[in-house]
């Protein structure tokens, strides 16, 4: 316990740019099953800028991701000094029948496909903004209020964090749960180039929408 590793391993990930396999991967799977990395996935400026913060003043090895898609994004950031406490979860969008958790791209996609159903469903939007450390209290609280557990990832579903989410759900809120939970995540192949490839790899908005639907209503 007397040994500090104060390293930030900071890289770009995702798809969306047709940069293939080599380019595209999702890895936060991989670097979350090694014990004592801690794993951060900012989806907004704000976070970005507060996670890397955390992130620096850490004296751990932390992985922090940010989607190529999102570097130009923009939102309010302040001025002054700020940062986010690691295991920290953001509830985007509150609701009633369902509860999606997502991170990164996937939280904006999630958001647009609660938008396009808020006439028939009410959609509560969690993003975990890190997976390691994982806040299980705010995503058990909001699974035992709506019954319902979606969790959606770019990353391949075989083997990814949205199986340990739900692992960890069913352990902490089986009774709960109104339906089984659901994972929705990439094809398991390699990435393609080709745009519209791609695009069928990649979970899209209509597929997000068509998910919440049949969790929702299972």
């Amino acid at each position: 316990g007397q040994l500090t590793v104060p390293l930030v391993i900071h890289t770009p990930g995702g798809g969306g740019t047709c940069e293939a396999a080599q380019h595209s991967q999702s890895l936060e799977a991989w670097l979350a099953h090694t014990p004592g990395i801690k794993v951060v996935l900012p989806s907004t400026p704000y976070d970005a800028k507060g996670l890397m913060k955390t992130a620096i003043r850490d004296d751990n090895p932390v992985y922090l991701m940010q989607h190529r898609l999102l570097h130009d994004l923009k939102g309010e950031v302040p001025r002054e000094e700020y940062t986010i406490p690691f295991g920290v979860a953001d509830v985007k969008r509150s609701g009633t029948d369902l509860t999606v958790i997502a991170t990164l791209l996937m939280v904006h996609k999630c958001l647009a496909a609660a938008e396009a159903l808020a006439s028939e469903l009410s959609v509560e939007v969690i993003d975990p903004r890190t997976l390691v450390p994982l806040d299980l209290e705010t995503i058990v609280a909001s699974v035992r209020k709506t019954g319902r557990l979606l969790v959606v990832q770019e990353a391949c579903t075989c083997g990814g964090f949205g199986s340990e989410i739900v692992r960890q759900v069913t352990e902490q809120a089986f009774a709960a749960l109104q339906a089984p939970p659901r994972v929705l995540g990439a094809v398991s192949l390699p990435m393609p180039f080709s745009p519209p490839l791609e695009r069928a790899v990649i979970p899209q908005e209509a597929q997000i929408v068509a998910a919440m639907r049949e969790v929702a209503t299972a």
